[in-house]
């Protein structure tokens, strides 16, 4: 593990809020350039990095001079973020500029992860970048997206509710070696406040000690770990750690303890992580007891004398969750027919006398099982 973070290649570093800004929306100028810096020292060991930052909504909160708790006004972030992230760049372009290091701004919408040609052309885009020796700077496009300033809420089915989901969906399409968060704690802590310093399980009592979103970021350490959850499916380490403390960047890759370190064995391949984290559920299969064990026991295909019910619109290609006969979803696939065809499979196999032949409506390679 130590040894991964040491020689890792490519590096995913996620710098949020309370690292970028005073709880006022003042930009924290001196910790900034301390990051800078650090990323300019690992740029030049030969690391390729990628940058997600936070921070444009509250330094455009104090360039207006909007009191946080108007923030509740969806509109209103958006504004704070237009003027916000022009100078979030400002800030970084004057910081890497004085260490001759060049950057790019990438803004980001839940489109560009739902559809799977954007996903790739992504990926092509920021690997030129990283070729011709420049640092991509990514946040979402909050001007025209809402999917990360709305207010966080665990249950609303976004791709990307914070930066910290944002980061690992990046990292796992880059299939690069390490996503780092830096926040405002010292890593994920247990209950008598104390660090965890290896997790290799996010196992209930574990995500049980994940709190609600800080006043001035957005998800906490829930998205952070489901964050790590992502960057360890990939292959890859994650590390939650102190943005605040001093050189945090070379000791974490010098391979010091510090933070909290996610590593795992178990790994998804490319698609099968696309259509577990980043593509957008269109609909639902709702599938027997005799379907469900056949995808969980025998490794099976869906099909369609195995459903019961097809739920919401979806086209051919499209991601849905496949569901058992009491509304739970167990699996995610992409669907071979769009709904209007696989509800005419389901209907001719219950009304048409002597045997249907059925058809394969989720092929099992196209399938991914919830934990």
């Amino acid at each position: 593990m130590v040894k991964k973070l040491q020689t890792a290649r490519r590096i995913v570093v996620k710098v949020g809020t309370s690292t970028v800004t005073t709880d006022e929306g003042a930009a924290r100028t001196q910790q900034l350039q301390s990051i800078v810096s650090s990323l300019a020292s690992l740029k030049a060991e030969g690391r390729q990095i990628v940058l997600v930052s936070s921070g444009a909504v509250g330094l455009g909160r104090a360039k207006l001079g909007v009191n946080h708790f108007r923030l509740s006004d969806l509109v209103l972030r958006q504004a704070c973020a237009a003027v916000g992230q022009s100078l979030l760049m400002n800030l970084y372009e004057t910081a890497f500029t004085a260490r001759d290091v060049k950057i790019a701004q990438v803004l980001l919408t839940e489109g560009d992860f739902t559809d799977r040609k954007r996903y790739s052309h992504l990926r092509h885009t920021i690997e030129r970048l990283l070729k011709l020796r420049v640092i991509p700077i990514v946040n979402e496009n909050d001007t025209v997206s809402t999917a990360e300033i709305e207010l966080f809420d665990s249950r609303n089915g976004r791709i990307f509710s914070d930066n910290d989901r944002l980061a690992a969906l990046i990292m796992s399409k880059l299939e690069a070696d390490a996503l780092i968060i830096l926040t405002n704690v010292d890593g994920v802590l247990n209950k008598e406040g104390s660090v965890i310093p290896f997790v290799t399980d996010l196992h209930h009592d574990l995500t049980s000690l994940a709190s609600g979103p800080s006043v001035s970021g957005r998800g906490g350490m829930v998205t952070k770990l489901e964050a790590a959850e992502i960057a360890m499916r990939a292959g890859g380490v994650a590390v939650i750690a102190n943005g605040s403390t001093p050189r945090i960047l070379e000791r974490i890759f010098s391979g010091e303890q510090v933070g909290t370190t996610f590593f795992s064995d178990s790994r998804l391949g490319g698609k099968r992580r696309w259509i577990k984290y980043a593509a957008d559920v269109r609909g639902r299969l709702v599938i027997n007891p005799g379907a469900r064990k056949a995808i969980l026991e025998k490794k099976a295909s869906l099909l369609s004398s195995g459903v019961i019910s097809v739920q919401e619109k979806f086209k051919a290609m499209d991601v849905v969750s496949i569901v058992d006969h009491q509304g739970r979803e167990f699996a995610r696939g992409i669907a071979n027919y769009p709904s209007h065809e696989a509800e005419t499979m389901i209907a001719t196999a219950s009304t048409v006398s002597g045997k249907v032949k059925a058809r394969v409506l989720v092929t099992r390679n196209n399938i991914v099982l919830n934990d």
